[in-house]
C-alpha cells in the first residue's frame, strides 16, 4: 500500500545508500544490514538486542516489536525517539518530513532511463492514441507533445467536421435520421441528433457505423500528412 510502490528502488540500491550512510557518519561503526521480509525482522527473536529507535510515527510500531519480544521471553527493547528532519521544498500533496514517497512523487514524468530502440518500430509515423475521460488532461498532454515536436490529430475537431454541409457523413445521416435533425442553415443540429441514439444502441451503432469510418479515413490522411512534413 506504499504510495507508487512501482517506483521503490530495489533492495540492493537502497542497502547500499545506506551502507554508504553508515559509512560517512561514523566510519567505526560496526553494523549488519538484514533485510525484512516481514514487519519485525530479526528485532522480536534476536536477544542480543538492546535498543529499537522510532520516531514519533513510528513509535506504536515500536512498542509492537517490545510486546512480540514479551511473548517470545525477551526482554523490552529500550525505544529511542528522534526527531524527523522537515522537508522545506515539500509541495501541498508530499508529506512534510523529508521521506522516499516524496521522493517517488516527484520522479513522476522524469525519463529513469534512456528510451529504448526497437529496430521493430517504424522510423515514421510514430502514432500514440491519447484517450480518457472528460477533465481527465488529454488537452494538457497534447500541448506538451506538440511542443516536443509531435503533430497533433484532434479527433473531437474531425468528428465534427464530418457532420458538417459537405462532409462526408453529412448526406448518409441525414438520410438514416430524417431531416428533422438539420437546422435551418443547413447544418445538423447534434442535440437532435443525439436524443434519437443516445439509449438507443440499434440507433447508435447505425450512426456509429456511418462516422467512425469516414473519421478513420480523416485520421490516416492527416498521418499520410505528417509523414509528407517529416
Amino acid at each position: 500500500d506504499k504510495v507508487l510502490a512501482e517506483l521503490i528502488e530495489p533492495y540492493e540500491v537502497r542497502a547500499a545508500k545506506l551502507h554508504e550512510f553508515l559509512e560517512d557518519v561514523k566510519p567505526s561503526l560496526r553494523y549488519d544490514i538484514v533485510p525484512l521480509a516481514d514487519p519485525y525482522g530479526p528485532s522480536v527473536t534476536d536477544p542480543d538486542l538492546q535498543c529499537l529507535v522510532v520516531s514519533e510515527e513510528t513509535r506504536r510500531g515500536g512498542e509492537a516489536v517490545n510486546k512480540k519480544r514479551l511473548e517470545n521471553g525477551l526482554p523490552e527493547l529500550a525505544l529511542y525517539e528522534i526527531l524527523l528532519m522537515k522537508d522545506p521544498d515539500h509541495s501541498q500533496n508530499e508529506e512534510e518530513k523529508i521521506s522516499s514517497s516524496s521522493l517517488r512523487q516527484r520522479l513522476l514524468g522524469t525519463l529513469l532511463r534512456p528510451p529504448r530502440q526497437d529496430p521493430a518500430l517504424p522510423s515514421r509515423p510514430y502514432v500514440i492514441g491519447l484517450t480518457g475521460g472528460t477533465g481527465s488532461g488529454k488537452t494538457s498532454i497534447a500541448k506538451l507533445l506538440g511542443q516536443l515536436g509531435a503533430f497533433l490529430i484532434d479527433a473531437d475537431k474531425l468528428g465534427h467536421a464530418v457532420y458538417l454541409p459537405g462532409g462526408p457523413a453529412y448526406e448518409r445521416v441525414v438520410a438514416a435520421f430524417g431531416a428533422e435533425i438539420v437546422n435551418e442553415d443547413g447544418t445538423i443540429n447534434r442535440k437532435v441528433l443525439g436524443a434519437k441514439v443516445f439509449g438507443n444502441q440499434e440507433r447508435l451503432k447505425s450512426l456509429t457505423d456511418i462516422v467512425w469510418p469516414e473519421m478513420a479515413r480523416m485520421v490516416r490522411e492527416q498521418i499520410r500528412e505528417a509523414d509528407a512534413q517529416g
